[in-house]
Parts: structure tokens; sequence; C-alpha cells
């Protein structure tokens, strides 16, 4: 599997456009988490917070949001204190090899990120090795159809190649739509 591109910072603002509602709500992603209110929540790739937010809102526990780029965690800390939102810990490292404590998180999410990563067994088993027995972990990706939104195509993972790589990485996977053009795959540990 190829990596992509990183994403660009100066085009986060984009990543909160309200048509991304219409693809993917926050909140649906929340729902098949099944995030509560004494959930620590690791954001793997946690961009601008789009869904780091509203899941900190959700918990009363920390939320550990990781990213590479300094850029996209200043704007995630900006969007963060203008919903009023102080329960999140800022991580500049990459998501493949993390700081975070082993078995700190209950429940996970790495959206949009998984097909700029190079080394997808290292991703995995740095989502594991963070991951607490019967967490729940969602990658959200991009479905390997064009759209008006997202990477080109060329960039995206279909979603049954990803869907048949994880199965063979891992025992518990749910496939999720979300929308016809973003998936989601669902590990539960």
């Amino acid at each position: 599997m190829m990596a992509g591109h990183r994403f660009h910072p100066e085009k986060a603002e984009k990543l909160l456009d309200p048509k991304r509602k219409e693809i993917i709500a926050p909140e649906r992603a929340i729902e098949i988490l099944q995030i509560g209110t004494q959930d620590v929540i690791v954001d793997l790739g946690a961009g601008n917070g789009y869904f780091t937010v509203p899941m900190a809102k959700m918990t009363k526990e920390k939320v550990y949001a990781v990213d590479v780029q300094q850029e996209m965690l200043e704007f995630l800390k900006t969007h963060a204190e203008k919903e009023q939102v102080d329960n999140i810990e800022y991580i500049l490292e990459d998501v493949s090899n993390t700081s975070l404590p082993s078995r700190l998180a209950d429940k996970g999410l790495m959206s949009f990120v998984f097909h700029e990563v190079d080394d997808h067994d290292a991703v995995l088993a740095e989502i594991q090795r963070v991951m607490k027995p019967n967490g729940k972990f969602l990658i959200i990706e991009w479905e390997a159809v064009e759209s008006e939104m997202g990477p080109p195509l060329h960039e995206r993972i279909p979603s049954q190649q990803l869907l048949e790589y994880m199965k063979t990485k891992h025992h518990n996977v749910e496939f999720v739509s979300f929308h016809p053009t973003v998936y989601g795959i669902l590990l539960t540990y």
C-alpha cells in the first residue's frame, strides 16, 4: 500500500467545513465508539480537532491528541479554546511511535490518516499497545472513489482491501459505512 502525502496545515480551515458533516458527522463516530463520560480517548492524527473536540465534550477524562504537525495542534488548541474544552492533551509525535503509556485508552480514533502512513503494521501495533482490553478503536478512511473532498484517488485505500488487511492483523474487525465516499473499520480489543 502506498503512503500518501501529509495534509497541508494551510488547508486546516477546510477540514471544519460544514459540508463535511453531511459526509461524516463526529456524532456518528462517537456513537459507534460508544464514548462515555469515563472513557480515556486517544486521537491519532488529530489534525484540527474535527473529531477530537466533540469526543472531548463526551468524557470527563483526558483526550490525547497526537499529531506530527505542530501547526495542526495549534489549530486544534484554538478550536478547543473556542469550544471551551480543556481536557485535551496535545502531543507532537508520529502516530506509529508515541510516548503514550501502554493500555491507556478505552476508545480511540484515527480519521483520514491511515492512507498517509508509511508503515501500516507499525501503526496497528501502536494502536494495540495503547488500547485497553475491550477498548474500541475506529479507523476512518476515504473510499477509493472520486469525490469533491479528500485526497486524490490514487492515495485512497479501497475499503475491501483495507478490511481484508485488518482481518489478517486483528480478530475483531467490523466494517462501518458512513457515506459512499467514507468508511470506517472498528477494531475491538
